[in-house]
């Protein structure tokens, strides 16, 4: 069934409306006909089951069958933080940070970051991050629509930090606590993954995050490529709140 994310003010009684993209979708692309069932989220948390009542290009109106809460979202709040890398790697770490359950994704720059985009281009970057995002979230039926936020600078990170229960700073320097025994012993429900870029972070970066009370957490024996790290602490945290 296909499934689209609407903004709140256009859930109505009874009704949703559907327009812009989506709507051409619907029209041309899909070729659905009034009648056709279609899931619909109000990035909220809230998932409507629908039959389509009116189709044009530029809106489509659908009927609620049924209401009810998302069963897709994570039981606790997800933001990873990762350092840009080279490249289109960022792209598939949206995708997949969005498919493990981040609700909050912040691209940053730090010492060793290969890739620093200039003004002009971060816009389009993160417009284009955003787009992966909600593609995403339609395609792993997720109930909230997942934030991918402009590009920080290291200092604006370190000022985040002390937002969350926890902070798990993935580093493969010396100090860190296995991440498994970190979340094991965690009943946080805000939690920040902090990921680098190739080069890994500089040992003052890494003294800082500590400052600003992140957990330096170690991620096994093997060194992991830079869009690895994220899959495997997001899958970490999913394990244990998810599968328990």
């Amino acid at each position: 069934m296909p499934r689209f994310f609407v903004d709140r003010s256009d859930v109505g009684e009874g009704e949703i409306l559907i327009t812009g993209k989506d709507a051409f979708h619907i029209a041309r692309s899909l070729r659905m006909a009034v009648g056709d069932r279609i899931e619909i989220s109000d990035g909220c948390g809230t998932d409507y089951i629908c039959t389509l009542s009116r189709i044009r290009d530029d809106e489509c109106v659908a009927t609620v069958e049924e209401k009810k809460a998302s069963s897709a979202e994570s039981p606790v709040e997800i933001t990873l933080f990762m350092a840009v890398p080279k490249g289109d790697k960022l792209e598939t770490v949206v995708q997949k940070a969005v498919e493990l359950g981040a609700s909050h994704i912040y691209p940053f720059e730090s010492e060793r970051c290969i890739k620093r985009p200039a003004a002009d281009k971060a816009e389009k970057l993160i417009a284009r991050l955003g787009r992966i995002a909600e593609e995403a979230a339609k395609q792993c039926g997720r109930g909230r629509l997942p934030v991918v936020h402009p590009i920080l600078r290291f200092s604006e990170l370190l000022s985040l930090v002390g937002g969350y229960e926890l902070s798990l700073f993935c580093y493969e320097g010396e100090g860190t606590t296995p991440a498994r025994g970190v979340l094991e012993a965690s009943q946080a429900e805000r939690i920040s993954a902090i990921v680098g870029s190739e080069g890994g972070f500089s040992p003052k970066e890494a003294e800082a995050l500590v400052a600003a009370g992140a957990t330096p957490v170690g991620l096994g024996p093997r060194i992991l490529r830079c869009e690895t790290a994220p899959e495997y602490i997001l899958s970490a945290i999913s394990y244990r709140f998810e599968m328990s």
